[in-house]
């Protein structure tokens, strides 16, 4: 099995894997609102360029109130109008997201940036949404968590106690998969956002279950790729819309 996170609207290279028919494990962030690297994305079709620029530049330096404030002075006065362009937007990039997927055997979960249910509405036959959900791939007992932690108020955002229940609802897998990294810092922290990503449910339930295998995504540019943590091995799976890989299960 191959598994990919943050694919972020990287749809032609997700089209290329899924001519394979081996299965596809997608661990969140299907769409993109902005690509720090290259300013592109939903937020820059309808703000522009320069207007992200500038978001960027204050999230990067931890700014998140400036930021919040430079975000509502370019909505105000027609908040409906901006809600109903972004909601259009997305709709068209999920619709890319499933005939990308078309032909695939695929198990998508959602990321912090994702809407769950529209993400499952637009997948093709073939193609699986799996939340809370223990799947049998390959031989493999496979529990999905989907969802991001508590931090910028976007829709695939998932509190603690509530992904804690979650997690406890798989009990005991061979493999994990969440969208989120465990409470490890040098897994959890982006070395280009600054912002710790680290879930401590996660990581909790790595501790207890100890599967052989916890496969995430979230961290663009994380300080490292793998940890073990006790007899578990884990392993982010990186960023799909800059690698165009995937991570291969062996």
């Amino acid at each position: 099995m191959r598994l990919i996170a943050d694919v972020h609207g990287a749809t032609a290279a997700l089209r290329r894997l899924a001519a394979d028919p081996s299965p596809l494990l997608i661990l969140g962030d299907l769409i993109n609102y902005i690509d720090y690297r290259t300013y592109e994305g939903l937020v820059a079709d309808i703000a522009g360029t320069e207007f992200v620029a500038q978001l960027v530049s204050l999230r990067l330096h931890r700014e998140p109130d400036l930021a919040r404030a430079h975000w509502e002075h370019f909505v105000a006065g027609r908040e409906e109008e901006i809600r109903s362009r972004f909601d259009a937007a997305v709709e068209i990039a999920y619709q890319d997201v499933g005939a990308a997927l078309t032909g695939a055997t695929a198990f998508v979960t959602y990321g912090n940036v994702d809407r769950p249910e529209l993400l499952a509405g637009h997948l093709p036959p073939g193609s699986r949404f799996v939340d809370g959900d223990v799947v049998e791939i390959e031989g493999w007992q496979v529990g999905f968590a989907g969802g991001g932690v508590m931090a910028l108020n976007t829709p695939g955002e998932v509190p603690d106690d509530a992904m804690a229940d979650k997690l406890d609802s798989l009990g005991r897998v061979d493999v994990l998969c969440t969208h989120v990294p465990p409470a490890v810092p040098s897994l959890a922290s982006d070395v280009i956002g600054g912002r710790s990503k680290a879930s401590l449910p996660v990581f909790d339930y790595i501790e207890r279950f100890q599967p052989a295998f916890h496969y995430f995504g979230d961290v663009h540019q994380p300080q490292a790729l793998s940890w073990r943590i006790g007899r578990t091995v884990c392993r982010n799976v990186g960023y799909f819309r800059a690698t165009g890989r995937p991570v291969i299960h062996r």
